[in-house]
């Protein structure tokens, strides 16, 4: 059993780090993630061990770290997507825009007062600290003067601080930032670094608090992408419009969609005319139409006309709040540089903390050195130490990139999916509707046996008549274009064969309609038409057991679909494979046209995850050990959902048509453009190559100022720059990724 918290208030990603580690550690856990940038905590339970009150044992531990944040409980709905609490502090909208709550959460400034308050505690302490440095010079004969006043600042500035390592120490919570800074700043007033201590102070909260703007417009950001969830919805009920909330409207309800508003469910217009502004779904700038028996989905926003909808899916199942909690889940699935830093920074300061208190005592014995220099360059040590830059800005980042990618219409399960795709080795497509448009229409007829084409179409629309098929329909629009119509009423024994074709009795014969295969199982003889034939879907049909004729159907290739294969081979992807239903001269004919590295043919869905297995075994066996190399598949129907299940990378193109496929892929692009996947990989690089800055960035400016500090050539403001600083600048880089 899965559940979901809200860790309102939670603004330090080190503590982030250490709740998820110790909730992890409790028994009856399955399995925890804190997504510090979305503050919200994912557990899975094993519900047989779970104490009776889940939220309490959560709290226990949420609390040890961080007292002042609360933890609210995300409601499930029945329908199984996650809505959460609406409390007078969030959003309408339902997400949460991190408000000042009136707590204080040590790295969150935000609070007790407010943003406001924090500026006027940090002019009122740079007053002082310049008070005391100009009362240096003015009262150089009264040596007391100077010291209280920078006492007076360090307190104003640092009273929380100190509060705070104080009450950490007491639960057993040593080696945090507030630790170090205390006993930085307590160390310089040991050694008559006065001044230092308080311009210490001054700079860490002055870094801190651009730090968490910094923050929270990341999360502001992220809290952007939100707003496609609908507020209300029109109800037209017994003549009247009535505004409920979209929760309540089922299925076959009509809405009214007014100019300028979201159109709260998905459904399909039954009156009106419209503009569409779909970017926030689709990632499209071009506004698009929306006419009577077009389907709407919830999330876009209606331009110009009114429009009628009848709704065809609840508020649960609607592309908004699949969206929502796809975006919402995806910061929980983190990659592996996100679980490296975790472990990292777990180690890394304690380990540096044991140096500085070396560093404090070793070179004055061995040295015979001075004691105040030593101690000196140990709590410049200890001051640079703090991994926040790192613990920070590397979640940031990959959401950043979640997030990017999501105004452009790709969804993105997990920071772990974005880094698979920096290493596409393989990419496999499906070919229908994937690499095609799938819409199909019949380009020639060809008679056998004396049979007429007149006789060869009008079994075809028998036996197609209760398929959904998009080849199906084609087949019976070019009947119902010769002025054909099929009486379902006379047809009986309507049979689907899987990877086949269709049987159906009509006057007691039998009509097969399908693939060679079909009238083979059948025992039916198939006569190869001669002379130049069409290259397309075939469909062979047979009439009481004799074969009828073929009928050719033919499917256009997408436009961007071979600049989309060139793209992926140009960066780098090895191998582009196309794995295909259809029939091998047609198969052949795309692949070449497309420039595919290889293609399979008539394969069933059983068979098209078999084929699936030996490229990922091959690629296995190609890798000779090395890095590991990623495999992707590509498809947007039923029938795909196996392979995409199976693959490193699964990605559904066509936004949400296929529930089935939505779920079981990794990547979902909202349009059936083929040059998404080629935006999604430059995404995911992108994303990859500002992690990496940041990690180096901070580790290597953290490394040349510890070394600086131990010589004794880095005073105390570097050091505050080598902390805070350098976080500052890697979250602003890591916010880059944003408007990629």
């Amino acid at each position: 059993m899965k559940n979901s918290y809200k860790l309102q208030g939670l603004g330090c990603a080190n503590c982030a780090a250490k709740i998820e580690r110790d909730i992890n550690a409790l028994a009856w856990v399955k399995s925890a993630t804190v997504a510090f940038a979305t503050t919200t905590l994912i557990l899975e339970i094993d519900e047989a061990a779970a104490p009776d009150d889940i939220k309490q044992a959560v709290e226990a531990v949420v609390h040890r770290h961080e007292p002042d944040v609360q933890v609210v409980a995300v409601e499930k709905a029945a329908h199984g997507h996650a809505q959460k609490h609406t409390h007078d502090h969030e959003h309408d909208h339902g997400h949460s825009h991190d408000h000042d709550h009136g707590h204080d959460h040590g790295h969150s400034h935000g609070a007790a007062g407010g943003v406001k308050w924090k500026i006027i505690q940090l002019a009122a302490g740079a007053v002082l600290l310049a008070a005391g440095l100009l009362a240096e010079h003015v009262f150089a004969a009264n040596e007391y003067i100077p010291p209280v006043i920078f006492v007076l600042a360090y307190l104003l500035l640092g009273a929380e601080i100190l509060l705070r390592a104080g009450k950490n120490i007491l639960r057993g919570k040593v080696f945090d930032e507030h630790f170090l800074m205390t006993v930085a700043t307590i160390g310089a007033f040991a050694i008559g670094e006065f001044a230092e201590a308080a311009g210490v102070m001054l700079f860490y909260q002055t870094g801190e608090f651009f730090q968490d703007l910094a923050v929270r417009k990341s999360r502001a950001s992220i809290a952007g992408l939100m707003d496609i969830r609908p507020d209300y919805a029109n109800l037209k009920r017994d003549g009247d419009i009535v505004v409920v909330a979209p929760e309540t409207v089922a299925i076959g309800d009509v809405i009214i969609v007014k100019p300028g508003e979201k159109i709260p469910l998905d459904g399909v217009v039954i009156e009106g005319d419209s503009m569409l502004d779909t970017a926030a779904i689709t990632g499209e700038s071009v506004p698009r139409r929306a006419a009577i028996g077009d389907r709407v989905l919830s999330g876009c926003v209606n331009q110009n006309g009114l429009l009628t909808v009848e709704v065809t899916q609840t508020f649960g199942e609607s592309t908004a709040s699949k969206i929502l909690e796809l975006t919402e889940n995806a910061a929980a699935k983190k990659a592996p540089a996100e679980h490296f830093i975790t472990s990292f920074a777990r180690y890394y300061t304690p380990v540096v903390v044991g140096l500085a208190a070396l560093l404090a005592v070793l070179p004055p014995l061995i040295l015979q050195g001075q004691w105040t220099e030593w101690l000196g360059r140990a709590l410049i040590f200890l001051v640079i130490s703090c991994p926040c830059a790192l613990v920070i800005s590397i979640p940031l980042g990959y959401f950043g990139g979640i997030g990017g990618a999501s105004r452009k219409g790709i969804l993105v399960k997990g920071g772990n999916y974005l880094e698979a795709l920096n290493h596409l080795d393989t990419v496999v497509f499906d070919k229908t509707g994937t690499l095609t448009k799938g819409v199909f229409r019949v380009t020639e007829l060809q008679p056998a046996n004396g049979f007429s084409s007149e006789e060869l179409l009008q079994a075809a629309a028998r036996a197609e008549a209760f398929s959904n098929h998009p080849i199906a329909q084609s087949v019976r629009k070019a009947y119902e274009a010769q002025g054909g119509v099929v009486e379902q009423e006379s047809l009986s024994g309507y049979s689907e064969i899987a990877g086949k074709g269709v049987s159906v009795n009509f006057d007691g014969g039998i009509i097969l309609a399908g693939n060679q295969k079909l009238l083979a199982d059948a025992g039916i003889a198939i006569e190869e038409p001669s002379g130049k034939q069409n290259i397309g879907t075939k469909i062979d049909v047979a009439i009481g057991g004799v074969f009828a004729g073929r009928i050719v159907i033919s499917d256009e290739i997408k436009p961007d679909s071979r600049a989309a294969i060139a793209s992926l081979k140009a960066g780098g992807v090895r191998r582009v494979v196309m794995l295909t239903g259809d029939n091998a001269q047609t198969a052949e004919a795309v692949a070449a046209e497309l420039g595919m590295d290889e293609v399979r043919s008539g394969l069933l869905p059983h068979e098209k995850a078999e084929e699936f297995e030996r490229l990922q075994a091959q690629l296995q066996a190609d890798s000779h050990g090395k890095k590991q190399k990623k495999i992707a598949f590509a498809g947007d129907g039923v029938n795909d959902a196996p392979v995409l299940a199976m693959a490193d990378v699964g990605i559904a193109m066509g936004g949400l048509g296929s529930d089935a496929a939505i779920e079981a892929a990794d990547v979902v692009l909202m349009t059936d453009e083929p040059m998404k996947l080629v935006q999604a990989i430059d995404m995911a690089r992108f994303t990859k190559r500002i992690v990496w800055q940041n990690i180096i960035f901070a580790l290597g400016v953290k490394i040349i100022f510890l070394v600086l500090g131990a010589l004794g050539l880095a005073n105390m403001w570097a050091a505050i720059f080598a902390d805070v600083g350098v976080a500052l600048l890697a979250i602003l880089n890591a916010m880059r990724v944003m408007k990629r």
